[in-house]
C-alpha cells in the first residue's frame, strides 16, 4: 500500500516499511490525529491525564506487538520506531505514557520475568486493561543510579520487604504494576520486583508544576516496609547488567521520539511561514526563513537516517549499547536545536499554545534528559570508542 508521505520525511524512509507495516502505520496515525491532535494542547495545559485514551490505545492491538506472550504477529524494530516517531509527532506526553507501559514496564517482564509471570501479566498489559510504570530513578540518585541505588529489598520468608523512594516516574500516580528496582541487602545486587499499586507501605504523590511533558503523571514513589511476594520478583533480574539492558533498547525508542518532535515541529514552523505574511509577502519567501526550515528538516533526515539503521542492526541482532547511547543523544541534541528553530521562525507567536509549537519547545527539554543524559551517553559511547572508561 502507498502511505501518505510526511512533510519532513524529505528521502522517504517510511517506505522501507512493508505492506502489513504501512497499514499499520496508517491506522495508527489517523487514531493520533482523529483523538489525540484535538486534544493535546488542552491536556497538556490543564496538566491532566486522558484517562478516556487509554482503551482506545488498547484496541490498536499495538502494545503487545514485541511480546512473545501476545498474540500477533512480531513486528520489526523498524515498525515499532516509527510508532513512537508518530506518536511523538502529535503528543509527547502520550508517546512517553506508551513508552513507559510498553518498553520499560512490559520490556522488565518479558526480559526477566519467568514464563508464569509472563503470562500473568503481558496479555492483559498489551490489552491495556493494566497499566505499567517503571521505578528506577531515586530523589537523589539518577545517572549515578548503577552504583547509587539506595532502595533495600530485603527477604523474609516467602516475602521481601522495600525500604526507599523513587523520583520522575511516568504513570506512577495510577499505574497496576510498577517494576522496582532495589538493592538486595544480603548480596548488594540490584533485583527487579513488581508491585502492585494497592501493596501495603506503597505510596505515590503527582509531582507538580512541571513545564514539560505536562500530561504526563510523574510520582514520587515511597516504600515503607513495602512487602512484595518472592512470586512477584523477577527471577531474571540479577543484577544492574539487566536494568541496563532495557534501558539499551529504550533509550533507541526516545531517539525515534526525538525525531518525531523534530518533524512536528518543522511541519508546523513550514505551515506558519506560508501562511504569515509581513511587508506584503509570505515569509516563506525570505531567504533567512527557509535558512530556518532547511536547518531543521536536515536534522530530521539525519536523525532519522540513523534511528533507521539503528533499527537494521536491533534486528539483526547486532546492535551495542554505543548504538543506542549515539542515537539518543545526538537525536536529541538535534531535537533540540530544531525545536529551537521552529520557535525563532514563529517570534511571539511561538510561545503561544495556540500556534502549536510552543508544546514541542517545553517538551523536548524532557526527553533530551531522560533515558540517559546526553552526558552519560556521550561516556557510553566514549568507552567503546577508545576502551577506556570515564564516568569517574
Amino acid at each position: 500500500m502507498t502511505l501518505d508521505a510526511l512533510p519532513g520525511d524529505l528521502y522517504h524512509m517510511q517506505d522501507l516499511l512493508d505492506g502489513r507495516e504501512k497499514e499499520i502505520v496508517e491506522r495508527v496515525r489517523g487514531f493520533l490525529e482523529s483523538k489525540v491532535a484535538p486534544i493535546a494542547d488542552d491536556c497538556w495545559s490543564r496538566a491532566e491525564f486522558p484517562f478516556d485514551l487509554v482503551p482506545r490505545y488498547g484496541e490498536l492491538g499495538i502494545a503487545g506487538l514485541a511480546h512473545d506472550e501476545c498474540p500477533g504477529e512480531k513486528p520489526s524494530s523498524l515498525l515499532t520506531g516509527f510508532l513512537a516517531m508518530d506518536m511523538a509527532r502529535v503528543d509527547p506526553s502520550m508517546a512517553t505514557f506508551f513508552g513507559v507501559h510498553t518498553g520499560l514496564a512490559m520490556g522488565s517482564i518479558g526480559r526477566c520475568g519467568s514464563p508464569e509471570q509472563r503470562e500473568r501479566w503481558l496479555p492483559a498489559m498489551a490489552r491495556m486493561e493494566k497499566i505499567g510504570a517503571f521505578a528506577l530513578t531515586e530523589p537523589e540518585g539518577g545517572s549515578d543510579v548503577a552504583l547509587g541505588l539506595r532502595t533495600t529489598a530485603r527477604r523474609d520468608g516467602d516475602s521481601w520487604v522495600l525500604n526507599g523512594a523513587k523520583r520522575w516516574i511516568g504513570n506512577g500516580t495510577f499505574a497496576d504494576l510498577i517494576v522496582v528496582w532495589a538493592r538486595d541487602e544480603a548480596d548488594d545486587r540490584v533485583k527487579g520486583f513488581v508491585v502492585g499499586k494497592d501493596a501495603p507501605g506503597f505510596t505515590a504523590t503527582r509531582i507538580e508544576n512541571k513545564i514539560a511533558l505536562r500530561t504526563v503523571q510523574n510520582a514520587d514513589l515511597a516504600f515503607e516496609d513495602c512487602v512484595v511476594p518472592e512470586s512477584d520478583r523477577l527471577p531474571g533480574a540479577k543484577g544492574f547488567k539487566d536494568t541496563a539492558a532495557i534501558l539499551r533498547r529504550t533509550r533507541s525508542g526516545v531517539a525515534w521520539q526525538a525525531v518525531g518532535v523534530m518533524l512536528a515541529a518543522y511541519e508546523i514552523a513550514r505551515d506558519y511561514a506560508v501562511g504569515r505574511e509581513q511587508f506584503g509577502r509570505p515569509i516563506a519567501k525570505f531567504q533567512l526563513v527557509q535558512d530556518l526550515l532547511v536547518r531543521m528538516l536536515g536534522n530530521a533526515t539525519a536523525s532519522l537516517g540513523m534511528v533507521v539503521r539503528l533499527a537494521q542492526l536491533q534486528d539483526e541482532g547486532l546492535y551495542r549499547d554505543e548504538h543506542s547511547a549515539l542515537a539518543k543523544a545526538y537525536c536529541t541534541s538535534r531535537m533540540r536545536e530544531a525545536v529551537g528553530w521552529g520557535r525563532e521562525l514563529m517570534a511571539g507567536n511561538g510561545i503561544v499554545l495556540d500556534y502549536g509549537i510552543g508544546r514541542f519547545v517545553a517538551d523536548a527539554e524532557a526527553l533530551y534528559s531522560y533515558e540517559g543524559t546526553r552526558e552519560i551517553n556521550t561516556l557510553i559511547v566514549g568507552r567503546a570508542a577508545t576502551g577506556q572508561g570515564a564516568f569517574v
